[in-house]
């Protein structure tokens, strides 16, 4: 509301235009040119379509015949279908040790090529513990080997930085799309096997950061 007049997004259509002329594209695209507004009316009527103003702000004014219910039903469509095929790409999480050795350094990169080729993003985090906070070039150099080693299935979105006690870059998939709701539809319908074991190599990784953690704790008691 502005002044006390209430604004519409909606086109004026018809008898709502009060102007005396409009400039008037016909229904398939052509230029008639600048006629009166109530000749255009009866053209309108005439070809049992409407009238609508699609550049109000122009001298004059643009109008077009066009079915306005017909346009407003397919805008509807094509903004569902938009809303239908938006990106809602999952983002898988793998965390890393600073001091990590080389066979567990390949497990994990292992998760995050596998991740990376079914089509999902993955958060790639380096723990930073200690003393490890005030040097984390290591961590960075880590993130930008891992970048490189798994370049033929993913790209970097988001570079190596540094969060508090983390370090953080995320991978996207490359050559391929992140996955929309249309496409985990699809995904759906994969066998019970292919789910399954998805779900164990998920379960696998998350049982390795949780026993990693659990070393860690245990390490910094002993070292107390």
């Amino acid at each position: 509301m502005r002044n006390g007049v209430i604004i519409s997004d909606e086109p004026r259509i018809n008898d709502e235009i009060r102007v005396s002329q409009v400039r008037l594209i016909g229904p398939n695209g052509e230029q008639v040119g600048v006629i009166a507004t109530s000749v255009a009316l009866n053209l309108a009527k005439e070809a049992n379509l409407d009238l609508v103003e699609v550049a109000p702000n122009a001298k004059p004014p643009v109008a077009k015949l066009i079915d306005y219910g017909k346009f407003k039903y397919n805008e509807k469509i094509k903004q569902r279908e938009a809303r239908r095929n938006q990106s809602t790409a999952e983002i898988k999480e793998i965390r890393f040790r600073l001091k990590i050795d080389d066979h567990d350094f390949e497990v994990k990169k292992g998760h995050v090529e596998r991740f990376l080729n079914a089509g999902d993003k993955v958060k790639v985090t380096i723990m930073l513990r200690g003393r490890e906070q005030s040097r984390p070039i290591g961590g960075v150099e880590m993130l930008q080997r891992l970048a490189e080693e798994v370049s033929d299935l993913g790209t970097v979105e988001h570079a190596p930085k540094q969060e508090g006690r983390n370090i953080i870059m995320t991978l996207a998939p490359k050559g391929k799309k992140v996955h929309t709701q249309s496409e985990q539809r699809r995904r759906g319908a994969e066998s019970r096997a292919e789910r399954q074991a998805r779900q164990a190599a998920r379960l696998a990784a998350k049982q390795e950061a949780k026993a990693e953690e659990a070393k860690e704790a245990q390490a910094a008691i002993d070292n107390e």
